[in-house]
């Protein structure tokens, strides 16, 4: 996504993205060679998200959170973590795009006492989404409120209808479609196992 296409709470996002990693990683003491080992992702886009240059993926965030230890949700912090928190409906940045108008959305991610993240996600037909291994232990529930989804994990495929839910370990690629000729309208919740994740090991 071009940066004048931002919308004012993507732009806050990147903002934010970048003032988290810098800090994660200074605080860590970890060089820039060291986070891109860690995480797998390319010194030349870390320097990019913090410099709030880019838009990263969602898996390129995944990699980069693991790498922490947090949550995609710690990432998007501007502030820190209240007693209780409202998420505004029009809150949430637009993390995800697909080219026929899809968006996924975290709705709220939370580093304490467990990782856990909730996402919003609309697919129009036809279009999917690719996602890497994450943290071994990460598991996803999935429930399809609107519309039907695939999901395929280790080369295995699953239908989901409407009003059904999906659970499945999530620490190996796995991919989701929208199939169908309407809207694909899904509630996802992503569980991680705490500590840091060194992709060298």
């Amino acid at each position: 996504m071009k940066e004048n296409m931002l919308t004012d709470r993507e732009r806050d996002a990147q903002l934010a993205i970048a003032r988290q990693v810098k800090g994660l990683r200074q605080g860590r003491r970890w060089s820039l060679d060291e986070l891109a080992s860690r995480s797998g992702v390319s010194k030349g886009m870390l320097v990019q998200i913090e410099g709030a240059r880019t838009n990263p993926s969602i898996g390129t965030l995944c990699r980069v959170a693991e790498s922490f230890g947090v949550s995609i949700g710690r990432l998007l912090e501007a502030e820190p973590e209240p007693v209780v928190k409202i998420v505004g409906a029009d809150e949430p940045a637009v993390l995800w795009r697909g080219p026929g108008g899809g968006t996924g959305r975290l709705l709220r991610g939370v580093n304490d006492p467990a990782f856990v993240e909730i996402w919003d996600w609309r697919m129009a037909p036809g279009e999917a989404h690719d996602s890497g291994d994450h943290t071994p232990g990460t598991r996803e529930i999935i429930h399809v409120r609107l519309g039907s989804l695939q999901v395929e994990v280790d080369g295995n495929h699953y239908e989901v209808q409407t009003r059904e839910t999906i659970d499945f370990v999530a620490d190996r690629p796995h991919r989701y479609r929208n199939g169908g000729t309407v809207e694909t309208v899904l509630t996802m919740v992503v569980v991680m196992p705490q500590g840091e994740h060194d992709r060298r090991a």
